[in-house]
């Protein structure tokens, strides 16, 4: 009986061959776990070690295959850490930070189904930040205002970074002098060169503002169950700092 010959793996990514913005969009980004790695890389430069471990169920072989599709398509890049840490992390380029829009649209597609936790769902603090974001940006927005948030619930802690790009000239239309720009860190400790990334794992190293609640809360928050401000009315949000920077006012109560 003959052996069977093994087939060589597929090397070339499959695309739709349509000619068309979405359909080539998803050639690029259309593979599963390819989104995810995009939303790990909206928080910062990350090792690969840091990456699989915040991506429970992807495989290394995977994970390495994804990340290397995304350095081909101009959406991530490695670099090497300056000393003493010396490591080698990944990050988005502009291009791969470009899909921040993208994944909060997802986001908030996606968050009615968050309503009912399965008992083999994973979960990371970090993971609300990107639908968090969709919800409270809007008022810092609106009040022409920028400043890192810390938010705090049952599974850890993350920074989101609201409001519009510091101006260089802050006093040109005679508007108050912002103290020190916000600027969200990766899980490296460092500042990625470019734009500060959206958020950030781990508290922020100067918040403007920080919520603390519990993850039923932050769910009712991303699904639109719970406004901010009903939150903090009924106690179930203790916002500490500039309550402003999220147009609403300043509670210490504890959180139940």
């Amino acid at each position: 009986m003959s052996r069977l010959r093994r087939m060589p793996r597929e090397t070339r990514r499959r695309s739709y061959d349509q000619y068309c913005a979405a359909a080539r969009a998803l050639d690029t980004v259309g593979d599963r776990w390819t989104l995810l790695v995009v939303r790990e890389l909206l928080a910062g430069p990350r090792r690969y070690s840091d990456l699989h471990a915040d991506l429970p169920g992807v495989s290394t072989d995977v994970l390495a295959s994804r990340l290397k599709e995304m350095e081909q398509s101009g959406l991530a890049l490695r670099r090497r850490l300056a000393r003493p840490s010396s490591v080698q992390v990944y990050e988005l380029t502009p291009r791969g930070r470009a899909l921040l829009p993208v994944l909060d649209a997802l986001a908030a597609w996606g968050a009615p189904d968050l309503a009912g936790r399965r008992p083999t769902d994973a979960v990371r603090a970090h993971w609300f930040a990107v639908p968090l974001l969709g919800v409270l940006t809007p008022a810092a927005a609106s009040a022409g205002r920028r400043g890192a948030v810390e938010v705090r619930i049952d599974e850890g802690v993350f920074h989101l970074v609201l409001g519009p790009e510091d101006r260089e000239d802050p006093e040109e239309d005679g508007s108050p002098e912002h103290p020190e720009p916000a600027v969200a860190v990766g899980h490296e400790g460092a500042p990625a060169p470019g734009p500060a990334p959206a958020y950030g794992d781990g508290p922020a190293p100067a918040p403007a503002a920080v919520l603390t609640l519990t993850t039923d809360t932050c769910t009712a928050l991303v699904t639109g169950a719970l406004t901010l401000a009903e939150g903090v009315r009924s106690g179930r949000i203790a916002v500490e700092g500039d309550g402003g920077l999220l147009g609403v006012g300043v509670h210490q109560g504890a959180c139940p």
